[in-house]
């Protein structure tokens, strides 16, 4: 189908439909694009197993002492890792995301969808969704691979993989998703700014490694310098790494703010939780407006 022709049938689609019809178009087209691009489902297949089995290797000998030390003697640098992974995933979905707009720009696609009767905030929020579960879906693959390393390197179970069972799995992917949508709509927010393809991939790449690497993703944040300390008590991704990681581990294990209100492993995931939704909200909002004005100039 041509772009002119699919421009067609989501306008025709779209008359006089509601918000969530708009936003079910719109995901449904931005999962078919994914699918049908064979580069996109190969990165998505191989990426996490290349991402989790190089890091385990490289850094599993250097850190694992620490670990055990700090969190127990059962905690593998398997274990401590996946969490990372999933959020490396999740930020490389959503990178793609941002450069997937650009694309629509440079086809002409995003300007016929403008013009159609469809919801401007369907468009953003259909695209997301269409993010989401791709997030899902990889950070479900690593968590299998992540179990499979666990049972080649020492024979853990499952039960010794992640210690909060089903409910944990559940939570997981719960605050994956939470996660994945601040950044997701930072992404967009470089596009809609940039609006071309080789400056959003650069200037979100510059955001996405400095993130990573001042967080607790690879390694406790006692082994940080101090300054990196510093920052990853305002980064977010120490927020998103460390609810993961209370779930994996059953663990309370967010050390850049105390916090003693709650039990256990909540004194985790209820400040990450609030703080990735804070993010999400601000970033969201920016996302919606600079949609919005973007779409309100090129329009006329």
């Amino acid at each position: 189908m041509s772009t002119t022709d699919t421009a067609r049938a989501v306008e025709q689609q779209a008359a006089a439909n509601s918000f969530l019809v708009d936003v079910w178009i719109m995901l449904k087209r931005w999962l078919q694009k994914a699918v049908r691009n064979s580069a996109v489902v190969f990165e998505a297949l191989l990426s996490p197993f290349i991402f989790l089995i190089l890091f385990t290797q490289v850094f599993g000998n250097l850190a694992g002492g620490p670990i055990q030390e700090l969190f127990g003697a059962d905690v593998t640098y398997v274990t401590f890792l996946t969490p990372a992974i999933v959020i490396v995933t999740a930020m490389t979905v959503a990178i793609q995301s941002g450069t997937g707009m650009i694309d629509d720009m440079e086809s002409g696609m995003f300007d016929k969808i403008l013009v159609s009767p469809t919801h401007r905030g369907a468009m953003f929020l259909g695209k997301s969704l269409a993010d989401v579960i791709r997030i899902i879906i990889q950070a479900a693959m690593i968590l299998v691979l992540g179990y499979i390393l666990l049972w080649i390197e020492s024979g853990g179970s499952v039960g010794t993989y992640i210690q909060t069972g089903l409910g944990g799995v559940l939570g997981i992917f719960a605050i994956v998703i939470v996660y994945s949508l601040w950044f997701t709509a930072f992404s967009n927010i470089i596009a809609l700014v940039t609006q071309d393809a080789t400056s959003a991939t650069i200037w979100m790449y510059m955001v996405h490694y400095p993130l990573l690497f001042s967080s607790s993703a690879f390694v406790p944040i006692s082994l940080l310098p101090k300054w990196m300390q510093i920052v990853a008590t305002v980064n977010p991704v120490t927020y998103g790494v460390d609810a993961l990681r209370a779930l994996m581990l059953g663990q309370d294990v967010l050390t850049v703010i105390d916090v003693t209100a709650f039990a256990g492993i909540w004194n985790t995931i209820v400040p990450a939780v609030v703080v990735l939704g804070v993010f999400d909200l601000v970033f969201g909002g920016i996302a919606v407006v600079l949609l919005h004005r973007v779409a309100s100039s090129r329009v006329s």
